[in-house]
């Protein structure tokens, strides 16, 4: 049954991806657009994420643990104040949200690798606010545990929903027989807190004996992109899995999402984690992708700027470097297919206050995505 259910998948990105991002002269054709990139900067090196602040400039993150202030296609010299950023492997310094009533009070939060002792560490959350170059009034909201010495799966995402509640995504740190299915750790988990890091009163776990009082679902490996619903206001994520079975999930309150004990991906080296790809008391995912696409960054599209794409989600791809569109009807994925094929790692994907699409490449920088129409 696992093997029909991967077969499946495949024979479906083979007949629903429709490939046809081609580029001519500088335009990438899609199905419904015409498209092409406007280079906002290309001083980066790894720029993981970026907010985009009312007044258009941009913060900009790189991983080895730098903040920066684009501003006109000009970067800033180094934003002071951040904490020390812990670097290892997959971790450094993160994702980047605003506070929804941001120009009320100025909260800025930032995801990252923290360590008490220099060899161990582990996904932290830190609010802050911007005077001038420096960062001012930093708090510690979230810390993730245990520690570890590993470098992989961090997670790092972060997304408030309508409510104001703030959402949080931990990788299982690379101990899948540890850390995912277990309440006790904050460790391959989606976390829901308000928005000063406490623990909402009827979060799913609140009340259970040792568990984790911020997790809000669990069975998770490496969650690198998530985003709000604007149409039912739930949280999107989408994940890394193994050699293939990556996903896509709608989070919901108490839910488990199954790894390791179920994925439609199998080890590295070719054998196999599981036999399960379903069991009873644990999510299916919206779609799954084998082979990986290695998906990073989400948004949901809304607004007059891309109309023939309402409501579709885009997400990158790092493995193949490219955005990949899923056009939804309700919560199924009814076709997919790449946009800007082959322009770079997609690190990150928003979309700005003027409605238009921003991604940051690992290598390149940060371009804006215009529609060209005749």
């Amino acid at each position: 049954m696992k093997l029909l259910a991967r077969g499946t998948s495949l024979f479906l990105l083979m007949v629903g991806w429709l490939t046809s991002s081609c580029q001519q002269n500088g335009v990438f054709s899609t199905t419904q657009l015409d498209l092409q990139t406007e280079t906002i900067s290309t001083e980066f090196k790894n720029p993981w994420s970026f907010a985009i602040l009312p007044d258009g400039r941009m913060l900009v993150t790189e991983k080895e643990g730098e903040l920066f202030i684009l501003e006109n296609g000009v970067k800033s010299e180094p934003v002071a104040g951040l904490p020390e950023i812990f670097v290892r492997g997959q971790g450094g310094l993160m994702d980047l949200e605003l506070h929804p009533s941001y120009d009320e009070n100025g909260w800025i939060y930032i995801s990252y690798g923290s360590s008490s002792d220099g060899r161990e560490g582990n996904t932290t959350v830190m609010r802050a606010k911007l005077e001038g170059n420096t960062l001012t009034d930093q708090e510690v909201i979230f810390k993730a545990e245990p520690d570890s010495r590993r470098g992989q799966h961090w997670g790092g995402r972060m997304e408030f929903d309508k409510e104001g509640y703030l959402y949080i995504s931990v990788g299982d740190r690379g101990a899948r027989d540890e850390n995912p299915q277990s309440l006790e750790n904050h460790s391959g988990k989606i976390h829901r807190v308000h928005d000063d890091g406490s623990v909402p009163s009827d979060n799913p776990f609140v009340n259970v004996d040792r568990a984790v009082a911020s997790i809000y679902s669990y069975g998770h490996r490496n969650p690198q992109g998530m985003a709000l619903n604007p149409t039912t206001g739930e949280i999107w994520t989408h994940e890394h899995g193994p050699r293939g079975g990556d996903e896509l999930n709608v989070i919901r309150a108490g839910n488990n999402y199954g790894w390791p004990v179920i994925t439609y991906g199998i080890n590295y080296n070719g054998t196999e984690i599981t036999p399960l790809t379903d069991k009873e008391g644990m999510q299916q995912p919206v779609t799954y992708w084998v082979p990986s696409i290695a998906p990073c960054g989400m948004t949901f599209i809304t607004g007059d700027i891309y109309p023939e794409w309402e409501g579709s989600i885009i997400l990158g791809s790092l493995k193949y470097q490219y955005l990949h569109r899923c056009e939804m009807l309700g919560n199924k994925v009814i076709m997919q297919e790449k946009v800007l094929d082959g322009f770079g790692r997609m690190r990150t994907v928003r979309q700005g206050p003027d409605g238009y699409l921003y991604c940051s490449i690992e290598g390149k920088g940060i371009f804006k995505i215009i529609p060209v129409r005749s």
